[in-house]
Order: structure tokens, then sequence, then C-alpha cells
């Protein structure tokens, strides 16, 4: 198995849960990255664990400027972790909290340039994710095929959201494979973190389990697979 060896990365979301994950496991490989920058929308608030790097906001916010400024003349992998919105019954679900579950995302779009940069300043031929790449962290949730576990948790919001995020990482996929830009959705399984714990279940997987098997299909991927729907041991999950 080839190791994964990016230059620099963005994670957002990342103070807690699996975003942190993500930063932890990153800063540990053999060969970690020179600059991991870890962004979140509210890195002073109560339910931040950790502050490293760069306090970025997400979607809609004029600080993701800044945040760009300061990437900027470095050489990014992979920006990761997608926004986890809120959930909920379809019939207490109110039409705006759909319209900001479905379109509230990391836009890449400002990082463009630097991904472009990257694709094009790294060695050999084809796309992978030690070269320039974008991560979204989705959910089988939001698989429109299968609607996994509906009679227990219908969580109408949460599932429109990662539906959409499905959407745009194909969307991605095409729209950038002409500068080199790799794109894959990720199912991290069902992980014990706020989100996931929400009821009082525990669920059968830890952060570390998860994100650690995600780190390692990551390093596996190529181009072929860019544009696909992944779980976090690298099987396929249904559209």
């Amino acid at each position: 198995m080839g190791e994964l060896r990016v230059r620099s990365v963005l994670v957002t979301g990342a103070n807690r849960g699996i975003g942190l994950g993500f930063v932890q496991h990153l800063l540990a490989l053999p060969n970690p990255p020179e600059w991991v920058f870890a962004g979140c929308r509210d890195p002073k608030g109560q339910r931040a664990q950790v502050r490293l790097g760069w306090d970025a906001a997400e979607v809609g916010d004029s600080r993701a400027a800044a945040g760009v400024g300061m990437c900027e003349g470095l050489h990014h992998g992979s920006p990761g972790h997608g926004v986890v919105l809120g959930n909920g019954l379809l019939e207490t679900c109110p039409p705006n909290k759909f319209l900001c579950a479905c379109f509230s995302f990391p836009s890449p779009q400002a990082f463009l340039p630097l991904l472009k940069k990257a694709a094009q300043g790294s060695p050999g031929s084809g796309m992978s994710c030690s070269k320039a790449a974008i991560v979204n962290i989705s959910s089988n949730g939001g698989s429109i095929k299968e609607v996994y576990l509906w009679e227990g948790i219908q969580a109408a919001c949460y599932r429109c959201s990662k539906a959409a995020l499905n959407m745009l990482t194909r969307c991605q996929s095409m729209g950038y494979r002409e500068h080199g830009i790799f794109t894959v959705a990720l199912h991290p399984g069902w992980v014990q973190t706020d989100l996931g714990s929400e009821g009082g279940a525990k669920p059968p997987l830890t952060v570390d389990a998860s994100v650690g098997g995600m780190m390692k299909v990551l390093s596996k991927l190529s181009e072929k697979d860019s544009g696909t729907f992944l779980d976090w041991e690298g099987n396929v999950v249904a559209w």
C-alpha cells in the first residue's frame, strides 16, 4: 500500500470529531505535510476542542479570502472535510433549513488557483490524492437509491445535504478533471462523534478507526476513482 504524501492540506471542520481526527492522522504520517491548515466556523466556541493553524470560517464568510491569502504560494494536497449540517424529521424541517443544508458547502472555487498549481507542479502523470484533490466527507444517508435506515432515522435535512454534496462531487470531478484535480466523496461510517451519538446510541466506529480507514483508502486511489462515492473501507456506496 502506498503512503499518502502531500505538501499541504486544508481540513475544514477540524476543531473536533472527524475533522480533528484527520488533522491528527495527517500529522502522524511518517512523512507529514509541511502545512496543515485546520479550519472551523467557531474556533473560540465552547464546542471547539482544539485550535490549530488557520482559524478559517466556512462558506459565505469573507474571512475565506484571508485564508486563501495565507495559503498563497503553497502547494495544496487535499482540502478535506465537508460540512456536516442539521437533521430532523421531514415534517419538522423548515424550508430555510433545507436551503441551508443543500447549498452551504465549503467552496473550493476560492482555492482553485492553488489546486491548479499543485496539479501542475506535481511530478508524474494522472490524478491522485497525493497531487491535488478535493475530498468531500459525505454519508450513505445521502444515498437516493438505498435511503438507508429510513424507518429509524428520517433525518431529511441531513440526507438532502449529503445527496447535494454527492452531486457536487460529481460536478467537481468532471469540471476540474482538465486541471488534474482529483475529487472523491467518502462515507466515514457510523462514528462516535457528537452527531453520530445523537439519541443515546453508541456508534460502532471510533474516530481513529474511521479516519485511519479513510486515510488508507485515499492513499490507494488513482485517476479512475475520481468522482466516486466510497466508504471508509474503500467499498462503493450507491448514489
